[in-house]
């Protein structure tokens, strides 16, 4: 099926993202794409080191006539998140990606296509491999593990790269400049539990909530999508009140920066409770449609009976646990006053998971407003030290201020209106661009950040509009061949 991704223009570009698909690169398992990208510049005879994390960094000269402008930094991170759909058979750790051209879009078959930041990297290939292109010094700088920590944004050591301008290639919408971002911070949650016996006279079921869409924990947390934790979690509430539920298992969402998709509970029931726990899956199934029917047309609530489990959660942890999801909060928490349009705070309750006596529960919670980010922080701790639970917030990264004084931002609205005839949009995003923390270590660095039109990131219907990828490509080798002088 990649095959006919090679017959699509621009062709360089399009071989490039081929070549990526071909190689297993989950997040905090890069070590194959890390190998090639250090060979990718090697073979193209140009300077090429991994810094002691695991960043590759290639270096080309400028071209003839280019000397005396400012050096570029075009950056890209080489990690994918690994997200397929519960029928799909395939190992992120093995197996290739399968995508394939789908009318105006490039997607994949039932995985993530791995266009974030896929995309963005093989243009920075092209770049390099280029023999025609004008440009000044260029440094491509290829992250490890933004997907899961920023691992390779944190690892990053000043005075390795000398360039002026940072361009960051790894956001969403064609047209679109973005000049600044979201921080965010990791919520971590446990309970330790013991177990109970699981008593006489009961039944077992597997409650599942699958079909939703999930996605971007920051991109698409306005959509309004559902989240597959919360929604277990509302009937969970319901029938260990009403029906005396007993909960065995918990299993919901896979990664922290993803909205969940699927969760599962394996539950007991007392007999003479059962018609009336029966039902109110039915009941609860119709409902969440009903409230969900316009943007998760897909999802279904279900259970089934399946063998009694050998133990039970102590039914004290389970209740402080239904009540404390129940009472988390998730999604938008507040919209932009500077930006309208734009979320400026936003949590994502993405796992919960019972194992070996201890429930773990992860969040991700972004602001681009520093005091609201605590502020979420503090929301999550008055939670959960109700329910003494162990509570701890890690991975903290910075936002990305806009510089309303950004010289290369002007230059690429005059050249993009020069080229299409009309001004990009300047934007921010609600996500954790690495720009926030590069910024830090490079403070000189201009910083921008562009690229072509990626849909449902993170997701397995994750796809990229394939008319953007042509004039994301020619605006790079215009504004490359348009930076401005030194000082």
């Amino acid at each position: 099926m990649n095959e006919e991704l090679l017959k699509l223009e621009p062709k360089h570009l399009w071989a490039n993202f081929v070549e990526l698909t071909k190689i297993p690169r989950p997040s905090k398992k890069e070590e194959r794409i890390i190998a090639f990208m250090k060979k990718f510049g090697e073979d193209l005879g140009l300077e090429s080191i991994v810094d002691e994390v695991g960043n590759v960094i290639i270096r080309k000269p400028a071209t003839e006539g280019m000397e005396n402008r400012q050096g570029v930094v075009l950056q890209g991170h080489i990690d994918m998140v690994p997200q397929k759909n519960s029928d799909k058979v395939h190992d992120f750790e093995k197996d290739p990606i399968i995508a394939y051209v789908d009318g105006e879009w490039v997607t994949a078959d039932g995985t993530t296509l791995g266009a974030d930041n896929g995309m963005g990297v093989a243009a920075a290939m092209s770049v390099l491999q280029s023999t025609t292109i004008k440009h000044p010094q260029v440094e491509a700088l290829f992250t490890i593990d933004e997907e899961t920590g920023m691992t390779g944004a944190f690892g990053l050591k000043p005075g390795l790269l000398t360039g002026d301008i940072l361009m960051n290639l790894d956001s969403e919408d064609e047209g679109e400049l973005y000049v600044g971002c979201a921080g965010g911070t990791n919520a971590n949650i446990e309970f330790a539990y013991t177990i109970e016996e699981v008593p006489e006279n009961v039944t077992a079921y597997k409650l599942s909530v699958t079909g939703m869409k999930g996605g971007h924990s920051g991109m698409d947390i306005s959509s309004g999508r559902g989240n597959a934790i919360k929604v277990l979690f509302r009937h969970l509430f319901y029938a260990q009140k009403e029906c005396g539920l007993l909960l065995a298992s918990i299993d919901g969402g896979s990664l922290r920066n993803a909205i969940p998709r699927e969760a599962f509970a394996n539950v007991v029931i007392p007999n003479q409770e059962i018609a009336q726990f029966e039902a109110s899956v039915k009941e609860y199934d119709a409902m969440f449609k009903k409230e969900l029917s316009m943007v998760e047309p897909e999802m279904n609530f279900s259970a089934e009976k399946i063998d009694l489990p050998e133990n039970l959660i102590e039914e004290k942890i389970q209740r402080k646990l239904i009540s404390a999801i129940y009472g988390t909060p998730n999604g938008v928490i507040r919209m932009s006053d500077a930006m309208p349009g734009l979320v400026e705070t936003s949590t994502n309750l993405a796992i919960v998971k019972s194992e070996n006596g201890i429930i773990t529960i992860k969040a991700l919670l972004r602001s681009s407003v520093d005091s609201a980010k605590i502020d979420l922080e503090n929301m999550f701790a008055g939670v959960y030290n109700l329910a003494n639970a162990k509570i701890w917030f890690d991975g903290q990264y910075p936002g990305w201020k806009p510089n309303p004084d950004s010289k290369i931002l002007k230059v690429m609205q005059e050249t993009y209106n020069n080229k299409y005839g009309s001004i990009p949009k300047i934007m921010g995003i609600h996500a954790g661009l690495e720009c926030g923390l590069l910024g830090n270590v490079y403070p000189n660095w201009d910083m921008i950040s562009f690229g072509p039109t990626i849909r449902y990131p993170h997701s397995p219907d994750e796809k990229v509009k394939i008319n953007t990828v042509p004039k994301f490509w020619d605006f790079l080798v215009a504004t490359l061949e348009n930076i401005p002088e030194k000082n």
